[in-house]
């Protein structure tokens, strides 16, 4: 199974806001740069976030991005199933329908397994997501360390 490059951006969104707690907010366009995604692909993907609850998004002086309390605690299985949506992993009803599709036992179990991704991700929050080492890292990343 694949993500799409949005639900990728989506995470690494996320993870970028949970470790700039205590520092100025970073803008939608910081968090483009610092994690090398487009600015215009970014702005979806923060929309899309803030309709979620995920995070909130304040303009002007003193706005930029912040990880709400949901966001911190959100589960990546959950956060990956809305974003992926629950469609099959492959097509059998599509414009050309398969031959196998009133007998086959691969599509059931292919749900099965995709559950299985899910489940096994579930359990885990943003925050687990930038525990040591990682969220040291994302706090390197851009301020201009050797990491950038």
């Amino acid at each position: 199974m694949r993500l799409t490059r949005f639900t990728d951006v989506a995470l690494r969104v996320l993870m970028r806001l949970a470790v700039s707690e205590g520092t100025d907010p970073p803008t939608t366009r910081e968090v483009a740069d610092t994690m090398r995604v487009p600015y215009t692909h970014t702005a979806k993907v923060v929309a899309r976030l803030q309709h979620l609850g995920l995070l909130d998004a304040r303009r002007g002086r003193g706005g930029g991005l912040s990880l709400t309390t949901a966001g911190h605690s959100a589960s990546i299985g959950a956060l990956v199933r809305e974003l992926e949506g629950t469609d099959d992993v492959v097509e059998c009803e599509g414009a050309t329908p398969c031959p196998l599709r009133s007998a086959c036992r691969l599509r059931g179990a292919l749900r099965q397994a995709q559950e299985a991704f899910y489940a096994t991700l579930d359990p885990i929050t943003v925050s687990d997501l930038v525990a040591a080492p990682t969220g040291p890292l994302l706090l390197g990343i851009g301020s201009g360390s050797s990491q950038d």
